[in-house]
């Protein structure tokens, strides 16, 4: 398999993995060291994503990505940016925004693991 399908396919893990929370495969994909800068600007790290999935806190109901997901290669350093309608439950309140998101992937030890993403809110266009 090419990096690039790799790469595709490490992504729709991933959003499958959301959309179970499902705490166990998130922990292989997300590099312990993994940094998200979440719409609002905070930082949260991988225990912090984990813990919210976890306790029910953040409930993924839907992930519909916009158009195809732009990937860059890099030897081990593989970049995505996607735009994604998102729903879901927070603190038991409803949820629903467009999104841009960038995820930095790398390879180590023949796995591909996020190191680095962020948020971006995509205003409403009317």
């Amino acid at each position: 398999m090419r990096d690039e399908e790799e790469i595709a396919e490490a992504e729709s893990v991933l959003r499958a993995a959301m959309l179970a929370s499902d705490a166990a495969a998130l922990d292989i994909l997300l590099d312990d060291a993994v940094c998200f800068t979440d719409q609002f600007g905070n930082r949260l790290s991988k225990s912090d994503d984990l813990a919210a999935h976890r306790s029910g806190l953040l409930q993924v109901k839907s992930i519909d990505p916009l158009g195809d997901a732009a990937i860059a290669l890099w030897g081990d350093t593989a970049t995505v940016s996607v735009v994604v309608d998102l729903a879901g439950l927070y603190d038991d309140t409803a949820f629903f925004g467009r999104f841009a998101y960038s995820r930095v992937w790398h390879r180590q030890e023949g796995r591909w693991r996020v190191v680095l993403a962020h948020c971006s809110a995509v205003p409403a266009t009317g």
